[in-house]
């Protein structure tokens, strides 16, 4: 998994509040094996036609936003099924973080645990973040992971919480499989002496 240190990168801003993960990542597109390729599926139902074409009137299609990589949304983002599918989509199109006011547990953990760190805010910052990103479209916003602040470099700086050992997990690009193999010689130890897999 890629560390989440500082990052920097063009806002989309999403002004809707109880965001899913149907609508995030719709059901259809869910037979894949693999973890990638998921985001030319975000938001499909929202970004496509049915025609399949570009809708010109989704945020994400509108040229300011293209390439963001810091998504601003409203509360209880995430809701709905657990499907991890969801960040794997976000991630995939290129989201580093997500700013919202609140987000579904489930998927606020899964976040974590693929790289893509979800920042929660007071409502009272995050409208006015969505106040600058209306008023400079295509503006950057830098997260930081190790000071937990969010700044535009033009006046707005905010501070965020995150827990010690999620914090940790990201910094150093852990997963799951990631904190079980820093302690393989450990446990190749322990297969020895008991002459697991020998």
């Amino acid at each position: 998994m890629q560390p989440f240190t500082v990052h920097t990168g063009v806002v989309a801003a999403m002004d809707r509040a109880n965001v899913d993960t149907d609508q995030i990542i719709p059901k259809q597109f869910l037979k894949r094996i693999e973890r990638t390729g998921f985001g030319e599926f975000l938001f499909y139902d929202w970004r496509r036609r049915e025609d399949g074409s570009d809708n010109p009137d989704f945020e994400l299609n509108r040229p300011a936003f293209r390439g963001a990589s810091v998504l601003l949304a409203r509360r209880n983002f995430g809701c709905g099924s657990s499907r991890e599918h969801a960040p794997w989509a976000l991630g995939d199109y290129g989201f580093r973080a997500i700013i919202a006011p609140s987000f579904a547990d489930i998927f606020y953990n899964n976040c974590f645990k693929n790289g893509i760190l979800p920042v929660v805010l007071p409502e009272s910052e995050v409208d006015e973040l969505f106040r600058r990103v209306a008023a400079r479209p295509g503006m950057k916003l830098t997260v930081d992971l190790q000071k937990c602040t969010v700044n535009d470099h033009q006046g707005f700086s905010a501070k965020f919480q995150v827990d010690d050992f999620r914090r940790h997990c990201l910094l150093g690009g852990l997963d799951d499989i990631g904190l079980t193999l820093a302690h393989e010689a450990d446990i190749r130890r322990y297969e020895e002496q008991r002459g697991i897999g020998v």
